[in-house]
């Protein structure tokens, strides 16, 4: 939904994937964007949950749900069970609950807000916990690991899903007029990437350290989209990292980011070939 890592601590979670300063408004319409487009990763991922769980949790809690788009799948995938959205954010949290109202889920959601980097909040037990684009946003992932393990019930699962990358939009052969850029998208995250944008550890050894069994699984995602929409979460994406490249990448591939963001024959709502894409890790961590 940070959907893309994201920094703009929710829970110590922020779903931007940057260090932009985005609002809560802007960062919810990124991830309901996000679930529209990619969200096939929801399906594959509860899915994957309910396998593992062994029985039908009675208690779930999303931390960090951000705009509550993983709130919802959950609640869906899980119909007996009451689901909580943790967030540190009020908006965001009002925005869940309102989707949860109009889903008619709102009997079985819940909001809780807490900002985990000062303490486990002692309502937050669960049969199953959902942390997604959010553990790399905490001070000390090691520690909430381990006040995850405390709190979950014996026989609990922990699934942590995390972006591999940014999402991708661009042909690597980008037509514009009579000319072709080659490869500009892969330079543009790898600028990002070298300032830190969506960094995360490989989970799998700290989950172990707090007592959890581990495995992992990759839920790669091509996203469905009309060209409308395409162009609604490219620009919405490429205007928010677009600060953060200037003078950071060649001035060829800032003007061509200005082309896509402009409104002429080059822009991204004039374009054909937008194909959204974007891929996920999963760790399940199961609690004897």
């Amino acid at each position: 939904m940070t959907e893309h890592g994201h920094h703009h601590p929710h829970a110590g979670h922020s779903h931007d994937e940057g260090h932009s300063h985005a609002t809560d408004a802007e960062l919810a319409q990124m991830l309901d964007l996000d679930a529209l487009i990619l969200g096939s990763y929801l399906t594959d991922a509860t899915a994957w949950a309910a396998e593992l769980a062994g029985h039908e949790p009675e208690t779930i809690l999303d931390v960090g749900a951000g705009s509550g788009v993983g709130t919802l799948a959950l609640a869906r995938r899980f119909p007996s069970a009451h689901v909580t959205a943790l967030d540190i954010s009020a908006q965001m949290l009002a925005t869940t609950l309102g989707s949860a109202a109009a889903s008619g889920l709102d009997g079985r959601i819940a909001g809780l807000q807490a900002n985990l980097n000062e303490e486990w909040p002692a309502s937050a037990t669960a049969d199953l916990m959902w942390a997604s684009s959010s553990l790399h946003e905490l001070a000390d992932p090691e520690r909430t690991m381990a006040e995850m393990f405390a709190n979950l019930t014996p026989g609990g699962l922990l699934i942590v899903i995390e972006m591999d990358g940014l999402p991708s939009f661009l042909p690597e052969r980008l037509q514009e007029g009579s000319s072709v850029v080659n490869g500009m998208e892969s330079r543009l995250h790898a600028s990002l990437a070298s300032n830190g944008w969506n960094q995360y550890p490989e989970w799998t050894a700290g989950l172990e350290r707090a007592g959890f069994t581990v495995e992992r699984r990759h839920f790669p995602t091509q996203g469905s989209a009309t060209p409308e929409l395409a162009a609604r979460y490219g620009r919405t994406f490429l205007g928010r990292i677009a600060p953060a490249l200037a003078g950071a990448v060649s001035p060829a591939d800032l003007a061509s980011l200005e082309l896509l963001l402009g409104d002429g024959p080059e822009s991204l709502e004039r374009r054909g070939d937008l194909v959204v894409r974007g891929h996920r890790t999963g760790w399940a961590a199961s609690k004897p």
